[in-house]
């Protein structure tokens, strides 16, 4: 599982553009600004690209993919 945490902290860090996600994995990402729409598409995509892990845009909820934790915990259930 910690291996798993660090491949989605890194994927993270690369879209965000901000090594924040992992000093503070439970900064509210959206709220503070630091990822926006266009990077939430690209976030989806290198989540596929790189843990095979499929995540349409419909079933993404903004509440549940809040922090870098909250997005682990997600990922780790649709595993």
């Amino acid at each position: 599982m910690a291996d798993f945490k660090e491949q989605v902290l890194d994927i993270l860090e690369e879209v965000c553009e901000n090594d924040i996600v992992k000093e503070n994995p439970d900064v509210k990402i959206f709220e503070e600004g630091i990822l926006d729409s266009f990077g939430t598409v690209n976030l989806l995509v290198e989540i596929e690209d790189k843990l095979g892990i499929p995540v349409s845009i419909s079933e993404f909820d903004r509440e549940e993919w809040a922090t870098p934790n909250l997005i682990i915990n997600k990922l780790a259930e649709m595993k």
